[in-house]
């Protein structure tokens, strides 16, 4: 399965990729995308055991018509090859990459993704990446990272890895994180690849999830990675356009149209200026409510 610009990844599911009963759970499921998971929630005695039964539910997950991006491990801990190597095959939209550090580190990872591509008899250019901002570094080379290739689809930002390489505490109310945060959805803006919010760990808090899923989106941020099934229609719902939302839009389009037909570069809808700003801002709602029809959301 490829990955068009034009999919949206809205909420995306992890499921530890060493427990068979969770991933049998997937099937009746509707994320955005599984994100079997080898890495963190993986102990290490249990890595390769992780690696063969997700390559196993690769295989089967694939008719759910599901985007799956496997989350491997970095590239300082020496399993990721052996990772890639069981991941990389027809099913897969693209992988997830922990702790990335700069842009030479994505370029490495591109060429052995290349020669694995080959192998599995995958087009070079297959396999996408979603990658993540975890440490002090990365914040600083956030734009560098999600440019590296094109195979870069996302940046996803990490905030509990964050706040242990700076060596503060972690706390509700996300200041200690802010600065990170920003400079991590404005570098994907940059780019040109969708930014994923971190992790929601009160799982069982499902308006603070909203709440804070709200002021994410508010920041520019375009989806999220559920941790529990029971978030992925609260993340959802928090980052795919409301029909409110749909229907002011059609009204800013309408009423500029109008204005434009007239000779006017600009017009007033509800007491407020309706511009090239604020009309293109109002298209962009409307191409991402077309893109979640025609994906059956």
């Amino acid at each position: 399965m490829s990955l068009s610009p034009q999919m949206s990844l809205h909420s995306l599911l992890f499921i530890p990729g060493n427990q068979p009963r969770k991933l049998d759970k997937a099937f009746d499921l509707q994320p955005d995308a599984f994100v079997l998971d080898l890495e963190d929630s993986v102990p290490m005695d249990e890595k390769e055991v992780a690696r063969r039964t997700v390559a196993e539910y690769i295989d089967k997950l694939t008719d759910t018509g599901i985007k799956l991006f496997p989350r491997v491990n970095s590239l300082a801990t020496g399993f990721m090859y052996d990772d890639l190597k069981a991941v990389v095959k027809p099913g897969i939209s693209g992988v997830s990459v922990g702790k990335i550090t700069d842009g030479n580190s994505v370029k490495d990872i591109a060429k052995v993704l290349s020669g694995l591509e080959k192998d599995a008899q995958l087009e070079v250019g297959h396999t996408k990446l979603i990658l993540w901002i975890e440490t002090a570094r990365a914040v600083i080379n956030a734009y560098e990272i999600a440019s590296a290739s094109p195979r870069v689809i996302g940046v996803a930002f990490g905030a509990e890895d964050f706040t242990n390489d700076m060596s503060i505490e972690r706390t509700s109310e996300g200041k200690e994180v802010a600065y990170a945060r920003s400079a991590t959805v404005v570098a994907a803006h940059a780019a040109g690849v969708t930014a994923l919010e971190t992790p929601f760990f009160s799982f069982k808090d499902l308006e603070g999830l909203r709440e804070d899923c709200r002021a994410s989106a508010g920041l520019g941020f375009q989806g999220r990675f559920a941790i529990h099934p029971s978030q992925i229609d609260v993340i959802k719902a928090a980052y795919a356009p409301s029909q409110e939302q749909i229907d002011q839009a059609q009204r800013v389009v309408k009423v500029f149209e109008e204005a434009v037909r007239n000779g006017k570069a600009a017009t007033s809808l509800d007491g407020l200026v309706i511009d090239v700003p604020v009309v293109e801002r109002a298209r962009k709602i409307l191409q991402l409510a077309e893109i979640a029809k025609l994906e059956g959301k």
